[in-house]
């Protein structure tokens, strides 16, 4: 008797349940016996404190699609296997998320891959072109379920929530200048608000995932005032060494751009680490997305800096408290390279 195993990534989206369903009908449609395996690949590794609420909300989107499938497929022969994916391991993206299916696949011998258009596990972007683009790389089966979806409306076209969200990654950005910058001429004052309202239009998709209404734990707020004089010293410590750069003769600048896989959620944390690298003299973040920076440096000392990952520890500090701070560097975990300049 002919069996069709089909793999089918979970995500928490509109779509999942017609995902689910058409996975059901196409399998037995191809086959007399159906072998269904479920899946949610979790996207953050377990040193986030936030990584228990993920594995109970992954668990009871498992239970849901179980039963979706039990209802879908009445009184046919199917097999439905439930698991979690990479919760021992850090998927930063398309590539990472492709290998781990193409690793279940080869062990459960998988026909092919059912995906639902709106995947998106836990980052703030679709995931789906890009891990299209993965899975032909790698020669893995897929299918995109034909699903209705809502119309969609851009985060920044929100109505007021968009502008909301817009005016307060400004008021972030200018508030970051204005208390560590100190301007007093007009002029310093209005360059200020003009960067800031570049950050803010950058930034505003990646800034706040969650409504800006709920409350954060007043602990933030007390780790972050202990996080500035951090900020301040690391500042000083840059304006020295660029300072000894630009009075040497030979003037040994080695201006690259590098790329860091930083272990930080996107969203307001993010913003934070792109903003704190950006207020440290001689480094510039260029683009900030899903986690990955781009991060302009002008001498070795601030790209070594960077790569021993200093600011990412207090930003994790901020966000997530004093334990997960203890964590490797973007060095020590290869998160970061040189894409470009000199060294190249």
């Amino acid at each position: 008797m002919a069996v069709e195993r089909l793999l089918v990534p979970l995500s928490d989206t509109v779509t999942v349940r017609q995902t689910v369903g058409y996975a059901v009908q196409s399998g037995l449609e191809a086959a007399d016996s159906l072998e269904c395996h479920l899946v949610v690949a979790m996207p953050y590794d377990a040193d986030v404190p936030e990584s228990d609420r993920y594995s109970d909300d992954a668990e009871r989107l498992l239970s849901r699609a179980q039963n979706w499938v039990e209802e879908d497929a009445g009184g046919a022969d199917v097999t439905i296997e439930t698991t979690t994916l990479g919760a021992d391991e850090y998927l930063f993206g398309p590539r990472d998320y492709a290998e781990i299916f193409d690793a279940y696949a080869d062990e459960h011998g998988i026909d092919r891959v059912v995906l639902d258009p709106e995947y998106q596990p836990g980052v703030t972007a679709q995931l789906l072109q890009p891990l299209e683009r993965e899975l032909d790389r790698i020669g893995l089966a897929y299918d995109e379920a034909p699903v209705d979806r809502p119309a969609r409306r851009g985060r920044l076209d929100g109505g007021a929530e968009g502008f909301d969200r817009l005016f307060a990654t400004f008021l972030i950005s200018y508030g970051f200048y204005l208390l560590l910058g100190d301007p007093t001429y007009w002029f310093d004052l209005v360059t200020g608000a003009a960067v800031a309202g570049i950050v803010a239009v950058s930034l505003a998709q990646v800034t706040f995932t969650v409504p800006l209404d709920r409350v954060q734990s007043p602990l933030r707020v007390v780790r972050f005032a202990l996080y500035i004089p951090y900020l301040l010293w690391e500042i000083v410590k840059a304006n020295i060494a660029v300072s000894l750069v630009i009075l040497r003769p030979s003037m040994p600048i080695e201006p690259t751009l590098t790329r860091v896989n930083s272990r930080v959620r996107s969203g307001l944390p993010l913003t934070a680490l792109a903003n704190s690298i950006t207020l440290t003299p001689g480094t510039l973040t260029v683009r900030a997305n899903n986690q990955q920076l781009l991060v302009h440096t002008l001498i070795p000392g601030a790209r070594d800096d960077l790569f021993d990952g200093g600011l990412e520890r207090g930003i994790r500090f901020v966000f997530y408290g004093r334990k997960s701070a203890a964590i490797a560097s973007p060095r020590e975990r290869d998160d970061a390279e040189i894409v470009g300049g000199d060294e190249l």
